[in-house]
């Protein structure tokens, strides 16, 4: 199979799936106004990439000059933004006790935990005797032999007018 026909059948699956999406979206009987959704997916990506992610990129690149640390603060920032909702609204029920029925503040420190635990190891894994020649060995395994890699193309000469 070749390139253009893997690219082609994702954006006819991916076409399909947004098809779909948006018959749900007019024939569904609890949206009055899809223009409501619509609002509500702009401002949605407004405020990502107009807000928070040059929000975490400033403070990522003024506060860390580690790239490790940062992209472990990257992880967590996204994870915050995900599970701060559902954090804030622990223990409003509107009388429905299954609506946040999880320990929510207990598994969202739980996650940062983990990446804390997973940088950390990350950091101190290069210190360890050996370990970085046993990730290279891995690493080499998973890669093609040197004689099958392509090589850089060589550089196009420019026009000269």
């Amino acid at each position: 199979m070749t390139v253009r026909v893997l690219r082609t059948a994702l954006a006819l699956l991916g076409i399909g799936v947004i098809g779909y999406g948006l018959y749900g979206l007019l024939h569904d009987p609890y949206i009055r106004d899809p223009a409501d959704v619509l609002v509500w997916g702009v401002g949605g990506v407004v405020l990502h990439d107009g807000f928070w992610l040059p929000l975490v990129l400033l403070v990522g690149t003024a506060l860390v000059r580690r790239p490790l640390l940062r992209g472990g603060l990257v992880v967590a920032a996204a994870l915050t933004a995900v599970g701060l909702p559902a954090v804030l609204r622990a223990g409003v029920d509107h009388g429905n006790p299954s609506l946040l029925p999880l320990p929510y503040l207990r598994n969202w420190l739980l996650l940062l935990a983990a990446v804390a635990v997973v940088v950390a190891l990350l950091a101190v894994a290069p210190r360890v005797p050996g370990a970085v020649r046993a990730t290279e060995r891995r690493v080499r395994r998973w890669l093609p032999p040197a004689r099958m890699r392509r090589k850089p193309a060589p550089p196009r000469p420019t026009r000269r007018d």
